[in-house]
């Protein structure tokens, strides 16, 4: 009698699990995560000839990125550069002799001290303070180098996911997928910052879980939050899977050994980090720079989460009630203006009631909860990784001030999931096409249009075809085919979004500035329905993944 589809994909999870199982007991009886100049010599000698092309094209074409378009985040990194370099640590979070003062934890700033000393000798005016907008092609090149160079932390994670993988052949895919990802390129090669370099980290710590390294995987987490303090909003995860996995046996018991072991090696990297800053009395002042509360609730560019759409629909409402003066709705005067004009500060709804910290803080937690109860039952690697994937989308859905680039924290763990089956599959489209067209508009200069574009698309046919090609399963039934239109039309529609963006300025009379001129012009409108457009996909998957989570796993 044939097996159905259901019990064939339980007995290939099944398998893949005990495969995990098994490759987690083979590194801890080969010993200890810390690199050695064996397992250094191992990685090195262990690059095939395909993935030697793969980064040496992809390293050429950064460096033809080199005179592309830089956001003020390029001069926010030189002056951090300029501020380690000249002052002592006791002024490094006091400095105000630039707008861009220093606000990443300290292990970022010992990173930038780290590369001033090369900086000084190529070209001191890169770290003279008040040396303020500093462009020569030194710095320039400096720069963008240092992230190409440092970005190969991403490309050892990716590359170490391979081997111990019961899936070789996919995971190289996911794994070029990820370090080729073309947010990495946008934000960090051509806008400049170095998420590549931090989300190695990450995915070194989260290779460590996959390989059943525990204090390892809990111990580069605790490195990576000194280094930005936005991994937080992933930390619920981290806490719920080791306190469970590792700290506590199987019938609950506390495991005293195991939870000392990962409790001194957290305060010692926080102590490393913090230390000094302790003992200077500069917590406080620290802390200050670290979490400004003094944001609104978006962002200039309105990052496509659900406060999008609740900013769109108060927008719509306006509209209404200005043109049919709809009784019960009341304007407030000064929202009017307040969140069309893609500005940073407060944003006053107009018509719907604002929205304060409190509430994005009590939404994120609730969701965040439900999933953690569900990892608390269910403490095993792939829960853990679609628990950490929802905590961080979580924060991005309905945090505080979310910054767009911010999406990244959802797309890179997801990818780990892409191949998982039809459903992570189908998630893993939606969220990456949407996220990825969402940081468009950080290069908003006709330059980098065809780049950006060219880029994502090809990126695009080479990664989802083959992954699709494995895991792809029919609509069960009439409901399903419904929806599985419907999402192909959405990711069809992002052509004629584009199509819409390009060719807005030309027919506009306003000029394209991201905000409404003095007589209410239609300037925003380009950036405002990018922002909503993408939000809808992003919201979806984000239902998507939650039911698969609570249901499949």
């Amino acid at each position: 009698m044939a097996s159905s589809p259901t019990s064939r994909r339980a007995s290939k999870e099944d398998k893949q699990a005990q495969g995990d199982e098994q490759n987690a007991k083979k590194v801890e009886k080969s010993g200890s995560f810390w690199p050695t100049w064996q397992s250094v010599r191992e990685l090195w000698s262990d690059i095939s000839p395909f993935e030697w092309d793969v980064l040496v094209a992809s390293t050429c074409f950064k460096v033809l990125l080199f005179p592309s378009y830089r956001s003020t985040d390029f001069e926010v990194h030189r002056n951090w550069l300029a501020i380690t370099h000249s002052l002592p640590i006791s002024r490094w979070y006091y400095d105000t002799t630039s707008e861009w003062t220093l606000d990443y934890p300290p292990f970022f700033a010992y990173f930038e001290k780290v590369l001033s000393i090369p900086a000084y000798f190529i070209d001191p005016k890169i770290v003279d303070l008040n040396n303020l907008n500093y462009d020569s092609w030194s710095v320039i090149a400096y720069q963008r180098t240092t992230v190409i160079l440092t970005e190969l932390v991403l490309g050892a994670a990716v590359h170490r996911f391979i081997r111990g993988s019961t899936d070789p052949s996919m995971q190289k895919i996911i794994s070029a997928s990820l370090f080729l990802h073309p947010g990495f390129l946008i934000v960090d090669h051509i806008h400049f910052q170095y998420n590549g370099f931090m989300f190695g980290i990450l995915l070194w710590s989260i290779l460590m879980a996959r390989n059943g390294n525990k204090l390892a995987s809990g111990f580069l987490f605790a490195v990576l939050l000194n280094f930005k303090h936005i991994y937080m909003y992933l930390a619920p995860a981290y806490f719920i899977y080791l306190l469970r996995s590792f700290c506590l046996s199987p019938s609950g018991a506390l495991l005293p050994s195991h939870f000392l072991s990962l409790a001194n090696a957290v305060i010692l990297v926080f102590l490393v980090s913090l230390g000094p800053f302790l003992l200077m009395g500069q917590l406080p002042q620290l802390l200050s720079r670290l979490f400004p509360f003094t944001r609104g609730l978006n962002h200039a560019y309105w990052a496509p989460n659900a406060w999008a759409l609740v900013t769109a629909a108060d927008r719509v409402l306006l509209k209404v009630a200005q043109q049919f003066h709809v009784e019960g709705l009341q304007i407030n005067a000064s929202g009017v203006a307040s969140t069309s004009r893609g500005l940073v500060g407060d944003t006053v709804f107009a018509v719907l009631p604002n929205i304060k910290p409190i509430h994005t803080f009590i939404v994120t937690i609730a969701f965040q909860v439900v999933y953690l109860i569900k990892l608390w039952r269910t403490p095993t690697y792939k829960s853990f990784l679609t628990a950490l994937t929802l905590c961080g989308y979580t924060s991005f859905m309905f945090g505080w001030h979310v910054h767009e680039k911010a999406i990244l924290l959802v797309l890179v763990p997801l990818s780990l999931l892409a191949a998982e089956n039809q459903a992570f599959f189908r998630t893993f489209t939606l969220a990456s096409v949407a996220g990825v067209f969402s940081l468009f508009p950080l290069m908003f200069t006709p330059a980098e249009t065809f780049v950006k574009v060219a880029y994502s698309l090809a990126w695009a046919f080479l990664v989802l075809p083959p992954i699709s090609k494995r895991v792809y399963e029919f609509p069960r039934s009439l409901p399903f085919v419904i929806l599985d239109t419907l999402e192909r039309a959405y990711i069809a529609g992002f052509a004629l979004l584009q199509l819409f963006v390009l060719a807005f300025p030309l027919f506009s009379r306003t000029k394209l500035q991201g905000i409404e001129d003095e007589k209410g012009g239609m300037a925003f409108l380009p950036l405002m329905l990018t922002s909503v457009y993408c939000a809808v996909g992003l919201v979806w998957a984000f239902v998507r993944l939650s039911v698969i989570y609570l249901r499949q796993m």
